[in-house]
């Protein structure tokens, strides 16, 4: 593999960052739009999903708002970060503290729905609204939420398939979440087969253009279509190696959530 040159969009390299104004939106419409959807499943009474499920029980056993309940479970979980050597980005510190709040700011200010008619629209509006949000924050590229750091945390270190990690996880605290008093419903079955789809869509929607490259900076190169990164001055000596860290930012059909 030759150095490459000077890129001409879209076909040459490029590097991450770049649309900061444009990633910062987007990140912080993302959380506040995610944790309002969640309010909005809240309020319909018909189902949340897994993460939310455990939130609502803790809540219910303390004087405590779910919202509240969710930055502090957050903030526990990013603690596990640390024996994993998980590194925690803007994104991830954003994700524990603004959900709860737009999620505690949404269920005061909507008032719960009585007719089924209208319970069934907050909780449809609710899983479209929270991979719409998925897509804007995720598309920011300023790290995981926590609790998927969790997951590419614990895949990294137990050697086991994400898919595998991801479905413990969230049994583990579905199941925790229901016997401590959580709702779970046909809201939390709608929100498991809708939310990888809605997600995918959203996430090209609001895709940020990596901006270009100088040949002259010490950036990585990242060639689109491809997944891995080459260092500035490498040849064709780096290419097997190069070839052999490939990896998949979107890996498993793990939707990087919170």
């Amino acid at each position: 593999m030759s150095r490459p040159s000077r890129p001409s969009p879209p076909s040459g390299p490029t590097q991450p960052g770049g649309h900061t104004g444009r990633r910062l939106a987007q990140l912080y419409a993302g959380l506040l739009l995610f944790g309002g959807s969640i309010g909005l499943m809240v309020e319909s009474g018909l189902g949340l999903p897994p993460w939310d499920v455990l939130h609502q029980g803790l809540a219910r056993h303390t004087t405590l708002s779910i919202g509240t309940v969710s930055v502090v479970a957050g903030a526990v979980v990013l603690l596990l970060w640390v024996p994993m050597r998980q590194r925690p980005g803007l994104g991830t510190v954003s994700n524990v503290v603004l959900v709860g709040v737009a999620m505690d700011a949404t269920i005061l200010l909507t008032p719960a729905p009585d007719a089924l008619a209208l319970r069934i629209f907050a909780v449809a509006a609710g899983v479209v609204l929270n991979g719409v949000a998925t897509g804007l924050y995720i598309s920011a590229r300023f790290g995981p939420g926590p609790r998927d750091g969790l997951m590419t945390g614990l895949h990294r270190v137990t050697g086991r398939s994400v898919r595998l990690v991801r479905t413990g996880i969230e049994a583990t605290v579905l199941v925790s979440g229901l016997l401590l008093g959580g709702t779970a419903g046909a809201g939390t079955v709608v929100y498991a087969l809708a939310i990888g789809p809605l997600s995918q869509l959203f996430l090209r929607v609001f895709a940020v253009p990596a901006a270009p490259a100088g040949p002259s900076d010490g950036a990585p190169l990242i060639f689109p279509g491809s997944s891995h990164v080459v260092a500035r001055g490498t040849g064709r000596r780096n290419e097997d190696e190069t070839v052999g860290r490939r990896r998949a930012w979107w890996r498993g059909g793990a939707i990087l959530r919170r």
